[in-house]
């Protein structure tokens, strides 16, 4: 195997150590726009659905720029799941979703595998934070379910974020989030007293 490899060695010694730097900086390039062209696509592509935030446990302060978000679809009754075992601790999850009287999405049901949905309902993608502890081997549902889907923070302006975090605490926040077909999600916009007050570029 060593004497095999050898050759490989060899031949990786005698390239440039500056062909090398090269390659690993477009290395790094490509992935920064592969990700890059993923949130645009969840931006431009996805349904907007909006969602009412919760106020945060004060202990959770603001770290440098960004705000802590919290929703009504963070926390929910597990409904059939509950005391079913879970294929892993900390599983994908799907909620659906559909539009109240007043145009905020709330959550229908909790789903371990996707689900079919009909229009205006919305399926969004999360993965369990806590709630499969329960059940005599610790591995089933409980019957609360906390869910994390990604739009649990916000990068802000210097200085901007502890007025936003009064309005979340007053409950005069809410978030639009930008959902595929498939579930996934992006922050899109924040409303403020049901203005807008900061938009997410597609990049």
């Amino acid at each position: 195997m060593i004497k095999a490899a050898a050759p490989l060695i060899a031949l990786w010694q005698r390239i440039p150590k500056a062909v090398l730097f090269g390659v690993a900086i477009l290395i790094q390039c490509a992935l920064l726009i592969l990700m890059v062209a993923d949130r645009m696509q969840i931006l431009r592509g996805g349904l907007e659905v909006t969602l009412q935030t919760q106020p945060v446990d004060p202990r959770d302060l603001l770290r440098g720029d960004y705000v802590v978000l919290r929703y009504d679809i963070s926390q929910l009754p597990a409904g059939a799941l509950a005391g079913q075992p879970a294929a892993e601790r900390n599983p994908v999850m799907f909620v659906k979703l559909a539009p109240n009287a007043g145009g905020l999405y709330e959550a229908i049901s909790v789903h371990a595998e996707p689900v079919p949905v009909t229009a205006p309902e919305v399926l969004i993608r999360g993965r369990l934070a806590h709630g499969t502890s329960c059940g005599a081997a610790g591995r089933a549902f409980c019957d609360k379910l906390t869910i994390r889907y990604g739009l649990e923070s916000y990068f802000v302006p210097e200085g901007e974020g502890k007025k936003l975090e009064q309005a979340r605490n007053q409950q005069k926040l809410r978030v639009v989030a930008s959902v595929l077909p498939s579930g996934r999600a992006a922050i899109k916009r924040l409303l403020l007293d049901g203005q807008p007050v900061y938009e997410e570029p597609w990049y």
